[in-house]
């Protein structure tokens, strides 16, 4: 009876786990993201409603439809597909917007996750077009994403705190092609576990690698409780395996519960007592401090008369500071923070001397540690937004934080960024909302205006509105709204503290009393739109006959020329006021001969050729509306060039704002950009000369100094590079593009913002804090003093490898480690300069590329040396190399065997 008893339980049971089986997995995901081990596994481009269980890991994967509402669906080529896990199959690409997010909810606030995000291009477009994006952990940047084949997964991952009970993943659109993504998991992490990763700081992945596999597999989930995946590492034939089979403890206080299985197996040097291996950071890496962890397991049983003894040394710097031996089958790690920036990182287990036997290494994981610097926007105010953006349907690009980063701000927003961001203005002006007028935009507390105007809204006017404290502006005019208007809005518009504007709304009133159904009513409504219509009207007619005494006043030249005014949106409803000719889109069209000759193309858009009515040549400069530049940027720069006039400087001669066209019109610098000059095609130009490079440079400069110095607020430019320096007929240099520049009063010392650039410029101490300085640019600047001096480019692809670039600075230094000047000068001057003014020119360019501003000079000091290598370029005889080897801390002697993290094997 017992047995029968038991196998009728077991049968109900088995019926039960199988309708469960049936019916559980997609009901699961409905009521909530997690699995059974608190994973998210998100196959990106699955169809909606779709899901499946991995035939390797077996974790359940679902579609990404209900984490994200934008993006396209698509399949991979079918050539790719045979050899390839199913997450790589389909992706989700995102050809409008500059931002799109994924929301990752009902998380636990400041509990530590591993999000991992996946991309593999695999011609999902038939396009055969690579791309470059960023990746952006909430508000906070991640990780530059480069495609560079068709095949090669790459793969981003991160260990961070949740700032919120959600989380978001952006994939931004930098103008290098169409983001995409295949696969998206989020795992919890034990809060004991990599410490480093808290409220302030994130780790970003580098490599994490298995020392010594026995085959090609990667190690992960199940073996590894927490889904981490872990390459196979080995470096024949200089490295051998050991391997054990017995299980391995761990101490109670591991800060990262590696598998046993990888410390089941150990690389250690075949006939030599020295483990090495290195690796370059990538260009693309903006932040130079790394976070690293060395694993470590003894795997052999050591006789009386064996020891494995070693220390560890970083660049030949001891790192740890005793030597150190493993224990035999016992987890164990050393981890640290290095922050000294070097052009390659070689790590060394060296043996002691009472050592019998080799070093070993059992796993290596490398990490680069991302600041947390921008703060998310307010959360009452997040919830708020988004509840309007829900009620009325909102698409626009509002998606991710509504206020940050400040590049990705949403239409229609302005924002205080005192502390955590706050919404402090709303414009929703013929936006077609319809519906009532909810209590929701009450919850806003710090809003300072709120624009509703020309919709069809309906209901009456919340009187929560009555108690936002900060609240100048109310525009409701042309909706449907009908009741009184609340008497603590009234009474803010009497006292002058609120301008309301309710217009155009037959059946408000502006209170109970004379809401009466006869003509009486209409009379009074009539009246009183009249009063607040008629004081506004008087108002705009003060300012306009003001305006018009100025343009009057300060009318110059032929007429043509007039002051023109302009609202940016975005820009806190300034107005800027630009003294030069403004063009209609027929005259441009017209002087570029319907935009037949491009000049140029970037992400703001194109540049045209044209020709004015009094044979003046000109440039036109037309914003896209896939622009990654946007009308606020735009029409910044024109403000800037409007108030900077320097013979080195780039000259506006007008600008055209229309509903269909943005476009400024510059003077034409007929030689081209100083990039094209360098590493155009060939028979593009004659080679530079050693002397042309020289004052090209100190012309740039001179511009440089000008905006830091010469204006009445500082302005940085942000973008330096060899591309926004143009050449006219002599030759002689002018800097262009200040659609980035930004301006900074006198008396500080930096301004904070997000990060913008070009890759290979980057100043790496302002990607770090994201605390712009002047020294900013004098990091680019020495960019391209190092262009000028070896005629490569910025980022100088590795051995051909487009995949593996290596950043001018660390490619010069390398090889001036032997002091040979002629290894590093561009070839196409053929010998025919001054070696010692070469020496001098590297030097500043390398003082100007020193990781931290305070090591470098400021402009004036920088067109100083110049000049004096103008003068005299036999006077510059500078001993680069001892000084340099100082600087390095330490000299490499000789060859060794080791092994590249970034593929390059050394012996």
């Amino acid at each position: 009876m017992k047995k029968g008893r038991g196998f009728r339980k077991e049968m109900i049971l088995w019926w039960c786990m199988l309708l469960l089986s049936l019916l559980g997995t997609d009901n699961k995901w409905v009521r909530g993201q997690f699995d059974s081990n608190g994973f998210i596994s998100i196959d990106c481009g699955l169809s909606e409603n779709d899901s499946y269980i991995d035939e390797h890991t077996k974790l359940s994967y679902i579609s990404d439809a209900q984490f994200i509402d934008t993006g396209l669906n698509h399949n991979i080529s079918k050539e790719y597909t045979p050899s390839l896990s199913r997450q790589y199959l389909t992706v989700r690409s995102f050809n409008s917007g500059a931002r799109n997010c994924y929301s990752l909810k009902s998380l636990v606030l400041g509990s530590k996750y591993l999000i991992r995000a996946t991309f593999l291009y695999g011609n999902y477009d038939g396009l055969n077009q690579f791309a470059m994006f960023d990746l952006y952990l909430g508000v906070n940047f991640w990780k530059t994403v480069n495609i560079s084949d068709a095949v090669t997964p790459i793969i981003a991952e991160v260990i961070t705190v949740a700032p919120a009970d959600y989380v978001q993943v952006c994939l931004a659109n930098t103008g290098g092609g169409t983001p995409f993504i295949s696969s998206l998991d989020l795992r919890p992490l034990k809060d004991t576990l990599y410490l480093l990763a808290n409220s302030t700081q994130s780790l970003s992945l580098v490599k994490r690698l298995n020392a010594g596999p026995t085959n090609t597999t990667i190690i992960r989930y199940p073996d590894d409780l927490h889904d981490r995946l872990w390459e196979p590492w080995s470096n024949e034939p200089y490295w051998s395996e050991l391997t054990t089979t017995s299980d391995v403890s761990h101490i109670l206080t591991d800060q990262f519960e590696a598998p046993s299985i990888v410390f089941q197996t150990a690389a250690t040097p075949v006939n030599s007592s020295v483990l090495q291996f290195d690796w370059a950071p990538s260009p693309l890496d903006k932040s130079p401090s790394y976070w690293w962890a060395l694993h470590f397991c003894e795997t052999q049983l050591l006789g009386k008369n064996q020891s494995r003894w070693f220390n560890i040394t970083v660049d030949g710097l001891m790192w740890y500071a005793e030597p150190y031996s493993p224990s035999y089958l016992r987890a164990d790690e050393i981890f640290g923070k290095y922050g000294l920036q070097l052009p390659y990182y070689n790590v060394s287990l060296v043996a002691t001397g009472n050592s019998t036997l080799p070093p070993l290494l059992n796993a290596f994981e490398l990490f680069i540690v991302l600041p947390v610097a921008n703060l998310p926007t307010d959360g009452g105010d997040v919830s708020a937004i988004n509840a309007i953006k829900e009620k009325y349907q909102i698409k626009k690009n509002w998606v991710g934080d509504p206020c940050a980063p400040e590049t990705y701000i949403w239409d229609g927003l302005n924002c205080s960024y005192t502390g955590s961001p706050r919404i402090i203005a709303l414009n929703l002006a013929s936006n077609g909302l319809m519906g009532d007028f909810p209590s929701l935009f009450s919850e806003l507390k710090a809003l300072q205006s709120l624009n509703l105007s020309d919709n069809n809204l309906t209901g009456s006017i919340p009187d929560a509105l009555s108690l936002l404290a900060s609240l100048t502006l109310l525009d409701l005019t042309g909706n449907n709204l009908n009741g009184t208007i609340p008497d603590g809005l009234l009474r803010k518009s009497q006292a002058g503290k609120l301008t309301l504007r309710v217009g155009d709304n037959p059946n408000l009133c502006s209170n109970s009393t004379a809401c009466t159904p006869n003509e009486q009513k209409k009379d009074n409504g009539s009246i009183r739109v009249i009063a607040i219509i008629v004081p506004v009207i008087v108002v705009v007619l003060l300012v306009a006959l003001a305006l018009l005494l100025c343009m009057l006043k300060n009318k110059k030249g032929t007429g043509r020329e007039q002051y023109s005014s302009f609202s940016k949106a975005g820009l806190k409803d300034d107005l800027i006021q630009l003294e030069n000719r403004q063009f209609t889109y027929t005259e441009l069209a017209a002087i570029t001969n319907e935009f037949t000759r491009i000049l140029g193309k970037g992400g703001f858009g194109t540049v045209y050729h044209g020709t004015l009515e009094d044979g003046t040549q000109v440039a036109v400069k037309v914003r896209s509306e896939s622009s990654s530049q946007g009308t606020r940027d735009f029409l910044g720069e024109a403000e800037i060039l409007a108030k900077v006039h320097h013979k080195f400087l780039v000259s506006m001669i007008g600008y055209c704002k229309e509903e269909s066209c943005v476009a400024l019109v510059f003077e034409y610098i007929s030689r081209g950009t100083l990039q094209e000059h360098l590493q155009g095609p060939t028979g593009f130009s004659a080679p530079l000369t050693w002397r042309q490079r020289v004052r090209i440079a100190k012309e740039s400069a001179q511009g440089l100094e000008y905006l830091h110095k010469g204006c009445s607020r500082p302005l940085i430019h942000r973008d330096v590079k060899t591309n926004n320096i143009l050449l006219n007929e002599k030759l002689e240099a002018k800097i262009a593009d200040f659609g980035l520049s930004k301006a900074i009063n006198s008396d500080q010392t930096h301004v904070t913002t997000c990060v913008v650039g070009t890759a290979g410029y980057f100043d790496p101490e302002y990607c770090m804090t994201s605390q712009l300085t002047e020294k900013s640019d004098v990091y680019s600047f020495g960019i391209v003093l190092l262009e000028l001096i070896t005629g490569q480019k910025a980022l100088i692809s590795a051995s051909g490898q487009e995949a593996e670039k290596t950043n001018i600075v660390y490619w010069v230094r390398q090889r001036l480690a032997k002091g040979n000047i002629e290894s590093i000068v561009d070839a196409r001057m053929k010998g025919e300069y001054d070696a010692n003014s070469v020496w001098k020119v590297t030097d500043l360019a390398l003082k100007c590329t020193m990781p931290l501003g305070s090591q470098r000079p400021m402009m004036p000091e920088v067109v100083a040396q110049l000049k004096e290598c103008m003068e005299s370029e036999v006077t510059c005889d500078i001993n680069y190399h001892s000084s340099q080897n100082s600087s390095i801390g330490t000299t490499r002697n000789g060859y060794y065997t080791g092994y590249s993290i970034n593929g390059d094997t050394r012996s």
